[in-house]
């Protein structure tokens, strides 16, 4: 927890999920609502930049499980995480003890919440033909790891600072 927090660019980090994976493996079938928050991934398998922790951007993923609903937004940090991001929506459903089915639905820029106003946004429909899943492997209050259909693994801290329900545009 204190690298992912303290140096997320670690090497021996990959070991160190690998190994919690195995000693504290999740079962959603008892802990579902454990994944209801706002998560901040702090470290990926991915090359891809957008899916990997960057110092000056949150990278942020709120899900509701029981409303069945969630969205991944990328933002910069504070102070100018209020000028938006980019977010992408989705339905969520548990399909099993440790996989969670997501259906892409929009994408687009999400813009400043203004008082009194509605929310500048630019969003678009996503087509998705199969849904994606992840497969949760550790979940507790604090760390979810999961891997996702395309073979990349993530871990996530999770942020009780933010507001589940702001993210999500409720």
């Amino acid at each position: 927890m204190q690298l992912l927090r303290e140096k997320p660019s670690d090497p021996s980090l990959q070991e160190l999920i690998n190994r919690v994976e195995e000693e504290q493996p999740a079962d959603l079938n008892c802990s579902a609502g454990l994944l209801r928050g706002v998560w901040e991934l702090r470290w990926s398998s991915s090359q891809q930049p957008w899916l990997r922790h960057t110092a000056g951007l949150e990278n942020l993923q709120a899900l509701d499980p029981e409303q069945g609903c969630g969205c991944n937004l990328l933002r910069l940090r504070a102070p100018f995480a209020a000028l938006g991001g980019i977010s992408v929506q989705a339905e969520l459903q548990i399909a099993g003890r440790q996989r969670v089915e997501v259906r892409f639905r929009r994408g687009g820029w999400i813009g400043p919440s203004r008082a009194e106003h509605q929310q500048l946004s630019w969003m678009r429909q996503v087509q998705q033909s199969t849904p994606a899943w992840l497969d949760i492997t550790v979940l507790d209050e604090q760390l979810r790891v999961c891997r996702g259909n395309a073979g990349t693994t993530f871990a996530l801290l999770r942020r009780n600072d933010l507001n589940l329900n702001d993210l999500l545009g409720v």
